[in-house]
């Protein structure tokens, strides 16, 4: 599960600047891959105990998937987990009896994987890879999940889901989960300000940061719409068994990024869709 940046994100070093324009598929993994690389051990000194080094979070609500259950029975299935980042999730299904498999563009995630194999004994196959590459055959997996992970960082996001229904088999799951796309339109401040709508949801122009010094773009995310994810999902297709919405649960004051519970309160953070790709 990894932590996004919307528009207006507060805590910025000083040496980053803020934009909005297009940026290709090459340009955003030749920023988000190194940016990880840079971020995974904060990230994991920050998040493990919450994510636990075997376990399945959808976001930063602590949805799990033991609640959600929206992989279905996992019990002698083959999983693939897109941005696996450290492999908790991966582990957790294995726990239940799955064959979890891990992507990640970032070789400092996959050496926290590697670490926490070690730790727990229950190692996680991982490889170095892309979202909209995936080195695998054709309909090898009966399940495809991302929690927080690849896909908002993908500008070509057509390929990605292409690529996950070719290595589907026919009639099994894809599952993930995102920003929620309203959020787009909201600072990224756990507090009162992120709760006024500064900008417009249906602008898709991508969030950049670039390095001025050297004009480097050090990270990307982007935005859809909830429409435009359906679209794509039926035109790849996926059939649309249900799009989750977790409410902030009570006793969770945790603060993550732009999530808390003064946002969680009154708007969606997350959204978790849940599809089958047709037999």
């Amino acid at each position: 599960m990894s932590e996004s940046r919307t528009p207006q994100w507060e805590h910025l070093p000083q040496s980053v600047s803020v934009d909005r324009r297009e940026v290709s598929e090459e340009e955003s993994r030749r920023a988000n891959g190194p940016e990880w690389d840079r971020y995974a051990d904060e990230y994991q000194a920050t998040h493990g105990e919450f994510l636990g080094d075997i376990g399945f979070v959808w976001g930063p609500e602590g949805l799990t998937e033991q609640e959600a259950g929206a992989l279905g029975e996992l019990r002698g299935r083959r999983v693939l987990e897109v941005g696996s980042g450290a492999g908790q999730c991966s582990r957790w299904v294995r726990q239940q009896g799955g064959t979890g498999i891990g992507i990640d563009l970032s070789m400092r995630q996959l050496q926290h994987a590697r670490r926490i194999d070690l730790e727990t004994g229950t190692p996680v196959p991982s490889v170095l890879g892309t979202a909209t590459q995936l080195p695998f055959r054709d309909a090898s997996f009966d399940v495809v999940f991302s929690s927080f992970g690849a896909l908002q960082f993908v500008a070509d996001l057509d390929a990605a889901v292409e690529e996950t229904a070719r290595v589907l088999r026919p009639g099994g799951r894809f599952a993930f989960s995102i920003t929620h796309p309203t959020r787009w339109s909201f600072p990224d401040d756990p507090g009162p300000e992120g709760l006024t709508a500064s900008q417009s949801y249906w602008d898709r122009t991508p969030y950049v940061e670039t390095d001025p010094q050297t004009g480097i773009v050090t990270y990307v995310e982007h935005h859809r719409t909830l429409g435009d994810w359906v679209r794509l999902l039926a035109a790849t297709g996926f059939r649309l068994v249900d799009l989750l919405e977790p409410e902030w649960p009570e006793g969770h004051e945790r603060v993550w990024g732009g999530w808390s519970r003064t946002r969680g309160s009154l708007t969606p953070g997350t959204a978790l869709f849940v599809t089958d790709l047709a037999p």
